[in-house]
């Protein structure tokens, strides 16, 4: 009988500064040894959005790699899991202490992170460049969600990516937000017919401050996600390309998100150059909640 080993693991909530709420993440900082096949049987075993291992890189400019799962696959960039494993490497010092800025490699490549000056729980990283994918018809897009198009604003919905490719469909209120609900047959079809890889739908309302939001993910084996760093880059470029919101170069707006899952999350955005051409930030706070260890 093989001896089980021991891998210590800790569960921080990211984009958030409530405990519970946010989108909760599992770390395992010490991750070498660990064989792909068996980080995706834990990632499936505790059954959240993702769960990063981080083991060693090989790049010289990269602090550490991140080996990023959800329940069904692995990813090649994720954005609160960027985040929460940043937090968790400067917690235990796996950065050098007094850094505010660095880099950690994932499938994508290297990805910048910055430790915000005023408060070392909030971190923000560089969304990779955002690539334009098909646009799908406003009927289709309803459908697909439930709703009638006349609830649907007026940009066409369209697929956007910055590593994971997502279909953006913007709704006039806040109210048609929590009644969406994703079909699934009329998804298949729809994925079939337009993009067949696999693909998140982010749904969203313009508000005041930026976007009330909901990502839905089947395809990742994610129904539902408490927050989407990844796509919330994209929705930046989305939003100013359609005039669906007034921020500027310079300024930010911030995406609410998993309000309708009772895990609140914002996710705060800044932009640089005219939409976005000079980089865009996604930045949240990190809350660690639990501290653990799987015996496999």
């Amino acid at each position: 009988m093989n001896q089980k080993k021991s891998y210590r693991y800790q569960v921080v909530d990211v984009f958030t500064q409530v405990p519970l709420e946010g989108n909760p993440l599992a770390v395992f900082p010490e991750a070498a040894g660990i064989p792909s096949t068996t980080m995706q049987k834990i990632a499936r075993e505790l059954n959240l959005s993702e769960t990063v291992f981080v083991v060693a890189t090989q790049k010289i400019d990269c602090t550490a790699c991140l080996r990023i799962f959800t329940p069904g696959k692995e990813m090649d960039f994720a954005g609160h899991p960027t985040l929460g494993a940043g937090f968790v490497l400067v917690q235990q010092g796996l950065v050098r202490s007094g850094t505010r800025s660095f880099c950690v490699e994932e499938n994508i490549g290297a990805i910048a992170l910055l430790v915000d000056e005023g408060d070392s729980s909030m971190l923000w990283l560089t969304t990779p460049p955002v690539r334009d994918g098909p646009t799908v018809e406003r009927e289709n897009a309803a459908a697909v969600l439930g709703l009638a198009p006349a609830e649907l604003a007026h940009p066409i919905p369209q697929v956007l990516s910055a590593g994971n490719p997502t279909l953006f469909i913007a709704l006039k209120e806040k109210s048609a937000v929590d009644r969406a609900s994703l079909d699934g047959s009329r998804w298949t079809a729809v994925k079939s017919q337009y993009h067949p890889d696999p693909l998140c739908v982010f749904v969203f309302a313009p508000t005041a401050d930026g976007a009330y939001s909901r990502m839905f993910a089947p395809d990742y084996g994610v129904p539902e996600d408490p927050a989407t760093g990844s796509a919330t880059g994209p929705l930046a470029v989305y939003m100013m390309r359609h005039g669906l919101t007034s921020q500027r170069a310079g300024h930010g707006f911030v995406s609410e998100q998993g309000a309708r899952m009772g895990r609140r999350s914002l996710l705060h955005v800044r932009v640089h150059g005219e939409n976005g051409k000079d980089g865009i930030d996604v930045g949240g706070f990190v809350t660690p909640v639990i501290d653990g260890e799987i015996h496999i």
